[in-house]
C-alpha cells in the first residue's frame, strides 16, 4: 500500500515539484499553502478556488495532518506550554512566551535527544526519532491555532526558536524546510532574524545552515574552556571550542 502523502512535509519548492509530478500547475502549491498557513483551513472542500477534480485527487491521496495538543499548561504572565503529540508513542513540548514587544514560540526538532548534555533533562529521556517536517512546522500551526490568530487576524506569535526538544542541527533537512515555510510569505511570513536555530556546536551543519539561508544562529556553549565543556557538553570532544568560535 502506498503511503499517503502529508503535504505539510512539503516547503513551497517541494510542494510546486509535487503538483508538476501530478500533472498540474505549480500556482496550485501557492495557493493550498495559503489556505492552510494564513487561513487555518486544512480540509479540501473549503479550499474553493481550486477544482472539485482537484480536491478529491488531493483527498484520495494526500492528507494534511497535524500533531495533537494534549495538554495545556499556563502561567500567570501568559506563558503557554504544550504537551503535543506526535503518535501513538511520541511527544514534545512547545512554549509560547509573551513579552510586551513580541511573542516568542520554542519549539522542538527531535523527540528526545541523542547528545547527553550533563544539564539537560531532555538527554536523560534518550532518543527516539527526528520530527518530520510536518511534525515542526505543525507545532507553529496549532499554537496559532490555540491562540485565536487565525480567527483574529493578529500575529500573536513574532518569533520562532528552535530550543525545545533535541538538536535541530542533526535533523537537518527537515528543520530547513520548516524554515523555508516560516519564512516563506505565503506561508507563515516571518522574517529571517526573527527565526533563531539553536546548536549545540554541530560544526558540518553550521557551515551548511549559512549557505542555505540567513536565519540567526544561537550557540550554546555552557563553559569557556574545552576541559569544562567536555565534561558537560561530550560533543565538544568532536567539535572543541576553538574550532567551534572559528566557525561563526
Amino acid at each position: 500500500m502506498t503511503d499517503i502523502t502529508n503535504l505539510l512535509d512539503y516547503d513551497r519548492k517541494s510542494l510546486e515539484n509535487y503538483f508538476d509530478e501530478i500533472g498540474d500547475k505549480s500556482f496550485r502549491a501557492q495557493q493550498v499553502i495559503k489556505w492552510i498557513f494564513h487561513h487555518g483551513v486544512v480540509d479540501y472542500p473549503s479550499m474553493t478556488n481550486l477544482s472539485k477534480n482537484l480536491r478529491s485527487k488531493l483527498e484520495e491521496n494526500t492528507v494534511i495532518k497535524l500533531p495533537e495538543i494534549v495538554t495545556e499548561q499556563k502561567s500567570e504572565d501568559g506563558t503557554r506550554k504544550w504537551l503535543v503529540q506526535l503518535d501513538n508513542k511520541n511527544s514534545v513540548e512547545t512554549v509560547f512566551i509573551p513579552e510586551n514587544d513580541r511573542g516568542t514560540l520554542c519549539i522542538s526538532s527531535q523527540v528526545g535527544c541523542p547528545l547527553d548534555c550533563k544539564f539537560c533533562s531532555t538527554a536523560q529521556q534518550g532518543f527516539n526519532r527526528n520530527l518530520t517536517t510536518s511534525e515542526i512546522i505543525g507545532q507553529v500551526w496549532i499554537a496559532n491555532k490555540a491562540l485565536g490568530c487565525f480567527e483574529s487576524g493578529k500575529r500573536m506569535i513574532t518569533n520562532i526558536v528552535f530550543m525545545g526538544m533535541g538538536e535541530p542541527l542533526l535533523n537537518y533537512t527537515n528543520v530547513l524546510k520548516a524554515i523555508n515555510l516560516l519564512t516563506d510569505d505565503l506561508a507563515f511570513g516571518l522574517a529571517r532574524r526573527r527565526v533563531t536555530v539553536s546548536t549545540s556546536g554541530i560544526i558540518p551543519e553550521i557551515d551548511r545552515l549559512k549557505d542555505d539561508t540567513n536565519v540567526s544562529l544561537a550557540i550554546s556553549l555552557h563553559a569557556s574552556n574545552n576541559d569544562l565543556r567536555n565534561s558537560i557538553v561530550p560533543i565538544n570532544r568532536s567539535y572543541p571550542l576553538i574550532d567551534l568560535t572559528g566557525c561563526m
